[in-house]
Parts: structure tokens; C-alpha cells; sequence
């Protein structure tokens, strides 16, 4: 556990700082919202968390893993933390009248009581207003954990009765680390980490043809439009457009092509620059010394553009065609 513990130390460096904060001052307030991103490490911060508050031998503000009690929290099976998950869309007004019956309950086990709403942006009027009623009159030493992605569709009056524990991103390389420890290549690895933060949904991209086509049919038309805007629209034609028929490929396709442009104007400031396409370093060097940095703004406005048109439903051979011609202009000025 001590790598695990590390391992959240990394990836959420404030957070934990925090909630250890916390601990250590004998701080706890009677409700947290967990806020962040699928992916940043909330559920296994919210079991350290858990743990830290009810374990009978911590040492230095963390678990000490071996007691009963910390293995009951990793089993599911402590009865003193009750997890509620949506049921269908919502959380229904019956599972948070249960929560709070069981909580109210004189427990089998003394102490602490903890209860964790996963998800928590799904709770419908009805049990949001019943849950905001037992926040501000909590029985007992009563801790309650939110879990959301979308803070924004909790209610404010919740909101405003809960400590706001905002989650970080997390670290693109230790997301990498992740990855290539799965035997992901590291170019691969540094692709999909722009595109996603969420480590399963990365390592799924990884393993789909669909992504690793466009990603070189991406590459491809980076290295032809810059000579030939011809050869740039029949790839366009033969390869681009059968390729990518529905909206979200087409946009996946664009941001894929924006980063390619992003990696030129880093190498050109420097040259040693993380990438996203490491693989082609040395061509994006190369280009990157025939062009300016007036010329690169000029190609990412090009592709934001065209990934606005397409929001506008714009003809899409139309769209690429157009992107085709505004992103050669003026290489032959260079």
C-alpha cells in the first residue's frame, strides 16, 4: 500500500496534501465534494480518505492498512460506510431515505459513520432536497463524501454545505508511465495522452484500429500538404473522407492534426520539446525550420476553423477541401 499511497501522492499532490491536512489539524468538516474529471484518482482518494479517518493505528496521516478496520473498508463490508451509486439516471429519493435511516441507526460498531454518493450530479430534486435537510442537521458524528464529474448540476444550496475538493488533471507523463507499463509504445502513449486523461480510455484508444488509421492518415497529411496542395486533396478524397464518415471521427481526426501543428511550433521554440507525435520529430524539424511562427498560427486557425464548420454542419468535402488550401498558402513563400 505504501506504493499506492505514493502513487496518489503523485497524481493528486494537493488534494492529498490536503485531506492529510485535514486529518493531522483534526479538521473534518461533515461533508466534501469530490470535483474532478473521470480518471484523476477520485474513488482510490476517497478509500485512502476513508480509511484515514476511521483506521485505529495511522502513522504519519497515513492507514495503516492492517487494522480491522482498514480492511473492512477495502472489503465493502465496513458497516459504518454505506455507498450509494445511481440507480438508472438518478439517485432516487428511497435510496438516500434508506442512507439516512441507516445512519441514524445506532451501528453495530462505535465511531465515525461515512457515507459516499457516487456520482452525486445525478440526484434528482426530490432526493437532493431530502439529502440537504440531513447535511444541515447531520446526527451523530457523521461524515458524507460526493463524488462528481459535473459539479456544476449539484445543487448550490449542497454546494454551499460541503468542503470543495477540486481534482487535478492528472500529470501527463505519470499517465504515460501508465501506459508503456501496459506495453504501449511511447509514441503511441504520448498520442493518446492529449487526447484523453482518463488512463482506460487511453489504453483502449492504444488497441483501436480506428484511431491508430487516423492518426496516420493525420501524419500522412501533414507531410503532403506541404508540398503538394494537389496530392493533399486526393488524400483528402481516397483516404480522409472514407475514412472518417461520422462527426466525432472527423473532429477526433482535426484535434489529431491541430497537435501535429502544436509539435512544429514547440520544436521550433525547442527543439528537445515533449511531443505528441515523437515518431516524427525529425520530420517536424525539418519543417519547422522552413516555416515561421506567423505561418503555424495561420495553419492552427485553419484547422479551429474547420473544426467550427463542422460544428456548423458545414459540407464536409467543402470543409476539408477549404482547410486543404488555407493550410499550403504561403509555403511557397517560405
Amino acid at each position: 500500500m505504501v506504493r499506492k499511497v505514493d502513487e496518489l501522492q503523485l497524481v493528486q499532490p494537493i488534494v492529498m496534501k490536503q485531506l492529510q491536512t485535514i486529518y493531522e489539524k483534526n479538521r473534518m468538516a461533515h461533508a466534501y465534494i469530490f470535483d474532478g474529471e473521470k480518471g484523476t484518482g477520485k474513488r482510490d482518494v476517497m478509500t485512502f480518505f476513508v480509511k484515514l479517518l476511521l483506521c485505529e493505528h495511522p502513522a504519519g496521516n497515513v492507514p495503516c492498512e492492517t487494522c480491522r478496520h482498514c480492511i473492512r473498508v477495502d472489503s465493502g463490508n465496513h458497516p459504518n460506510v454505506k455507498q450509494v451509486e445511481p440507480e438508472g439516471q438518478f439517485i432516487k429519493i428511497d435510496q438516500i431515505r434508506d442512507l439516512i435511516a441507516e445512519m441514524m441507526m445506532t451501528g453495530v460498531e462505535s465511531g465515525r459513520k461515512i457515507y459516499i454518493l457516487h456520482h452525486a450530479d445525478k440526484l434528482n430534486t426530490a432526493s437532493a432536497n431530502m439529502l440537504l435537510k440531513f447535511l444541515e442537521e447531520p446526527d451523530g458524528e457523521v461524515t458524507a463524501i460526493l463524488l462528481t464529474e459535473q459539479i456544476q448540476s449539484i445543487l448550490p444550496t449542497i454546494r454551499s454545505r460541503c468542503q470543495h475538493i477540486k481534482f487535478s488533471k492528472v500529470p501527463r507523463q505519470i499517465l504515460m508511465e501508465r501506459l508503456m507499463e501496459q506495453g504501449v509504445t511511447h509514441s503511441m502513449a504520448s498520442t493518446v495522452s492529449m487526447v484523453t486523461n482518463e488512463f482506460e480510455t487511453a489504453l483502449a484508444l492504444t488497441n483501436e484500429e480506428q484511431f491508430a488509421h487516423a492518426r496516420k492518415t493525420v501524419l500522412k497529411l501533414v507531410e503532403i500538404v506541404k508540398s503538394n496542395v494537389h496530392e493533399a486533396l486526393l488524400l483528402v478524397h481516397e483516404e480522409w473522407l472514407p475514412s472518417f464518415k461520422e462527426k466525432a471521427e472527423i473532429e477526433q481526426a482535426l484535434d489529431l492534426l491541430l497537435f501535429a501543428y502544436r509539435d512544429i511550433v514547440a520544436i521550433k521554440a525547442n527543439p528537445d520539446a515533449a511531443c505528441t507525435y515523437p515518431d516524427m520529430l525529425h520530420v517536424f524539424k525539418e519543417m519547422a525550420l522552413h516555416t515561421t511562427y506567423e505561418r503555424l498560427s495561420s495553419q492552427m486557425q485553419a484547422v479551429l476553423q474547420a473544426r467550427a464548420n463542422l460544428q456548423r454542419n458545414m459540407n464536409r468535402t467543402l470543409l476539408m477541401e477549404q482547410l486543404m488550401l488555407n493550410l499550403q498558402e504561403g509555403y511557397t513563400f517560405v
